[in-house]
Parts: structure tokens; C-alpha cells; sequence
């Protein structure tokens, strides 16, 4: 099983919306990927409620079958299709890769 753990921090406006929108955004079409790539296994996204200066705004916890399926995960042009949208709207990324 491997875990892939990604925390973002959000421009304060991006898109024409402010962070909060784009981190619900964000969230919506992260989770709309759930059974739709295969080996993905669990997918789902977390909004910070604390907001501290240490906070990431948004977390992204999934599960894959395998290496190979974080591979296909990651080229999968639906997952693509999302990145450019997370790209614009953050400031920083942070991402851990796992296996359990």
C-alpha cells in the first residue's frame, strides 16, 4: 500500500477567488477523482479550521494499490486536468510518498 500525502498553501486570491473558495475548489475536484482512476484506493482532501501561520490550507490524504499506481494516478489525464487549477492558486507544496 502506498500512502500519498500532499499539504498546499494557497495565494491569498487566485482565479478571481479568494483562498477560501479555491481551497473548497480544490477539494470538490480532488474528491471527484475517487473511483474513477484505477489503483487509486482512497482519496480525500482536508481544509485547515486552525489556520496558524504553520497551517497549510489544504491536505490531500490517498491511498494506492502500488508504485505503479501513483504512477498512473499522476499521469492520468484526469488528475492532470486538476493540476493546472492547484498550480495557479498555491504558493507552496509539500508532498510525502510512502509505503506501508
Amino acid at each position: 500500500m502506498i500512502k500519498h500525502i500532499v499539504f498546499w498553501k494557497l495565494k491569498e486570491e487566485a482565479h478571481g477567488k479568494d483562498r477560501t473558495e479555491n481551497a473548497i475548489a480544490i477539494k470538490t475536484m480532488l474528491e471527484d477523482l475517487n473511483g474513477k482512476i484505477a489503483g487509486l484506493v482512497k482519496l480525500e482532501v482536508g481544509l485547515d479550521f486552525v489556520q496558524s501561520p504553520d497551517s497549510a490550507h489544504v491536505a490531500l490524504y490517498s491511498e494506492f494499490e502500488s508504485r505503479e499506481a501513483l504512477d498512473f494516478y499522476q499521469q492520468h489525464p484526469l488528475h492532470k486536468a486538476v493540476m493546472p487549477y492547484i498550480a495557479e492558486a498555491r504558493d507552496e507544496r509539500f508532498v510525502v510518498d510512502y509505503e506501508i
